[in-house]
C-alpha cells in the first residue's frame, strides 16, 4: 500500500571514509527491526568482501525502514570521490541528509566535498558527531569546525556512538521531526530518477529508482529519456532489507524496477524514466554520461589466461557501467584490454576483484590520462593511450586535464605537503586554518597525482591528512610522449606522456630501473629514452665478457689479436641480429617507477 506523503521520508548518510557512515547505517536497520538479531552483520549493505575489508561503500544500496508509522528510506552511497557522479544522483534521489563527523578526527576532505553537493542540492543537513565514547573525542570543537569549516548550525548537533548504540533513538527522531517530506506529485507524469543499476545472473538488470513524479505500475510499458529505449516494467519492489515486490510506486518513494534490459549499459545512472504512453514533456535535470578519466592497459602474465581475463573483465563490467574496456595488443605483452576508470580508487578495486574473484595475474602499465590535441590540419582528437599520440609536427596545441584538490593536515606537515604540490606543478588558491589544521586548496594537472601523489602525502603527513579532489577544466600545456628503447628497438608498453620539465627525470628513473632489471647478454644493450630523435636519457648492459685468448700461452702477440678482433666482429654481428627478450617481472617492476 503506497505510504502517505507526510509520512515518508529519504535520506543519505555523508561522511568521510571510517567516520561510521555504514554502523550507522546498521545501527538504524538493527534500532528498527528491519532485520532479525539472527540475519543481523556488520557492514549489512556492503554487500562485497573487498567493501567490507576496506571499510568503503563502493556501489549504492537503499533500505526501508518502518519508525513510528513513518517510511524511511535509507540511500547509502560511495564516500569516495571516484564516485562523485553517482553520489551526486543518490543525493537527488533524497530530501535531507545526516551529516556524520568522527568527534575524535573532525572534518576532514570529503566530508566537505560531499556535503557541499547535499548543500548544492538543496538538502536539509542533520549534524551527527559520532564515536563519542572515545577517549579522544572533542565534540565541542569538533562542533565549532563543522559551523566555521561548512557553516552549518550545530546547536542541535545530535551526539551518538553508532558503535554501541549511544543516541540512536535521538537520530530516528530528528530523521522523523526535523528533515522534510517529499512533494505529493501523483497527478503528474511520469519521471523517475534511475539513482543506480546492476547486473543480476537471474533478474538481469536491477535498477534503484526514486519516483520524483507520477506513479510507477507493473506491466505499464516504460521509456528511457536519454536514448528512447522502451521496455515493460516486469517487476517492481523494495528493499526491506530483502527484495520486495510491490505493485506500483508513487511520487516519493524509492524501490527497484526490473524490466528485461540486457545490458547494464542501456541504463546510464542518471537518466530519468517515464511512461511510454503519457511521457513527460522535459527529464529531471542533472543527468551526465558516466566519463572515465584514468586509463590503464591490462595484460595477463601468461599469455594463455587471456581468453579467461577477457570473461572477467566482461563480468566486471556487467556490474559497473562506469568501468569501460576495449581489446588491444601490444608487441612485447601480447593481448590484452584497454581500461578506463573514475579514477585511481576505482582502478584499484577493478585489479583487486580480478585477482580475488577470477584469480587471474595481470600486468597493468602505468595509468595515463585524457590528453586534448589540436591538429595542424584543424582536427581535434583526444589520446588516451600513448601508443596513438601523433608526429610532433602534425601537434598545433596541447591540453592536459586539471583537478582542484583539497587536503586537510595537521599544521606541522604543512611545510611538506606544500612543497609536493609546487613539485607537482600546482598553483595554490586558498590556504586556510581549523583550529591546529589546514586546509589547503590546489590546481593540480591530473597527470601529475595519477601515480604516486596520494602514497607520497600519506607518507610525509604520516597517514594524517586527507585528500579530495574533482576534474575542473583542461589547460594548454607543454607535453611530450616519451619512447623507451631497448638496443634500439621502441618498446610500446613502457612509453609515457609527460610534461617537458618531468620528462628527463622520467625518463632516467625506468632506464636505470631496466638496466637492472633486464639480463645481460653477449652484446651490449643499450637502453634509452627518447623524444621523437631526441634521447634524453640512456644506461647501458655491459656484456658479457669471455676470455677468448685464454688458451694462448706463449707464441705471437698477433695470433692473441687475431682472436680478439674475431670475438669484436661476433659482438657487433649478435647486437645486430640478437633479440633482447624483456623478463615480465622487469615489465611489471618498471611499470611500477612511479610508486617508489
Amino acid at each position: 500500500m503506497t505510504a502517505l506523503k507526510d509520512k515518508i521520508r529519504n535520506f543519505s548518510i555523508v561522511a568521510h571514509i571510517d567516520h561510521g557512515k555504514s554502523t550507522l547505517a546498521d545501527r538504524l536497520i538493527q534500532s528498527t527491526g528491519a532485520v532479525s538479531e539472527r540475519e543481523m552483520q556488520d557492514q549489512l549493505l556492503d554487500n562485497m568482501d573487498i567493501e567490507r575489508e576496506r571499510g568503503i561503500t563502493i556501489k549504492a544500496q537503499t533500505v526501508r525502514l518502518s519508525y513510528k508509522g513513518y517510511t524511511l528510506n535509507l540511500i547509502d552511497t560511495p564516500g569516495h570521490v571516484d564516485f562523485g557522479y553517482e553520489v551526486s544522483r543518490s543525493l537527488a534521489a533524497c530530501e535531507g541528509a545526516l551529516l556524520v563527523v568522527d568527534a575524535a578526527q573532525g572534518v576532514e576532505a570529503q566530508t566537505i566535498a560531499n556535503v557541499y553537493k547535499a548543500i548544492d542540492a538543496n538538502l536539509h543537513i542533520e549534524t551527527v558527531l559520532n564515536k563519542i565514547d572515545l577517549p579522544a573525542a572533542e565534540p565541542e570543537r569538533v562542533a565549532k569546525q563543522v559551523e566555521e569549516v561548512i557553516g552549518l548550525d550545530t546547536s542541535n548537533a545530535l551526539r551518538i556512538s553508532a558503535k554501541t548504540g549511544i543516541g540512536i533513538t535521538d537520530v530516528l527522531d530528528a530523521i522523523v521531526e526535523r528533515l522534510p517530506p517529499p512533494e505529493d506529485n501523483d497527478i503528474k507524469p511520469l519521471r523517475a530518477l534511475l539513482v543506480d543499476s546492476w547486473y543480476d545472473a537471474y533478474l538481469g538488470v536491477v535498477m534503484l529508482v526514486r519516483i520524483k513524479d507520477g506513479v510507477l505500475r507493473k506491466g505499464e510499458p516504460i521509456q528511457m529519456m536519454s536514448n528512447g529505449a522502451t521496455y515493460k516494467a516486469d517487476q517492481i519492489g523494495i528493499f526491506a532489507p530483502k527484495m520486495t515486490q510491490v505493485e506500483s510506486l508513487s511520487s516519493g518513494e524509492v524501490g527497484y524496477l526490473i524490466a528485461g534490459v540486457k545490458q547494464l549499459a542501456d541504463c546510464k545512472i542518471g537518466d530519468t524514466i517515464t511512461a511510454k504512453d503519457a511521457p513527460a514533456a522535459e527529464p529531471l535535470p542533472g543527468f551526465k554520461p558516466s566519463i572515465p578519466v584514468v586509463f590503464s592497459s591490462m595484460f595477463p602474465v601468461d599469455a594463455s589466461d587471456y581468453p579467461a581475463l577477457k570473461e572477467a573483465i566482461a563480468k566486471l563490467a556487467l556490474n559497473d557501467a562506469s568501468f569501460t574496456y576495449e581489446i588491444e595488443s601490444s608487441a612485447a605483452l601480447g593481448f590484452g584490454f584497454r581500461c578506463g576508470f573514475l579514477g585511481l580508487l576505482h582502478m584499484e578495486i577493478i585489479q583487486e576483484r580480478i585477482w580475488r574473484e577470477f584469480d587471474l595475474d595481470i600486468i597493468n602499465t602505468a595509468p595515463s590520462v585524457a590528453y586534448k590535441l589540436g591538429l595542424r590540419d584543424g582536427t581535434n582528437i583526444t589520446i588516451m593511450n600513448p601508443a596513438d599520440w601523433p608526429d610532433p609536427s602534425k601537434i598545433e596545441t596541447m591540453e592536459e586535464p586539471l583537478v582542484r584538490a583539497t587536503i586537510m593536515t595537521p599544521d606541522e606537515y604543512l611545510g611538506k605537503i606544500l612543497q609536493l604540490c609546487t613539485e607537482r606543478r600546482g598553483v595554490q588558491e586558498q590556504l586556510t586554518y581549523v583550529g591546529t589544521r589546514a586546509m589547503v586548496v590546489y590546481k593540480l594537472p591530473l597527470n601529475e597525482i595519477v601515480f604516486d601523489f596520494y602514497d607520497r602525502l600519506k607518507s610525509i603527513s604520516s597517514g594524517y591528512a586527507s585528500f579530495d579532489y574533482e576534474l575542473i577544466e583542461y589547460q594548454e600545456s607543454e607535453l611530450a610522449k616519451v619512447s623507451i628503447l631497448v638496443n634500439e628497438e621502441n618498446v610500446e608498453a613502457l612509453s609515457f606522456i609527460a610534461h617537458k620539465s618531468d620528462v628527463e627525470k622520467r625518463g632516467r628513473q625506468i632506464c636505470e630501473k631496466l638496466k637492472d632489471l633486464i639480463p645481460r647478454q653477449m652484446f651490449k644493450i643499450p637502453i634509452q629514452a627518447a623524444i621523437g630523435a631526441k634521447v634524453i636519457a640512456r644506461e647501458t648492459i655491459s656484456a658479457f665478457r669471455k676470455d677468448v685468448t685464454a688458451k694462448c700461452y706463449g707464441g705471437d702477440a698477433t695470433r692473441k689479436r687475431k682472436l680478439l678482433e674475431k670475438q669484436k666482429k661476433g659482438k657487433k654481428r649478435a647486437r645486430m641480429f640478437g633479440k633482447v627478450e624483456i623478463p615480465q617481472e622487469a615489465f611489471i617492476k618498471a611499470l611500477k617507477v612511479g610508486e617508489d
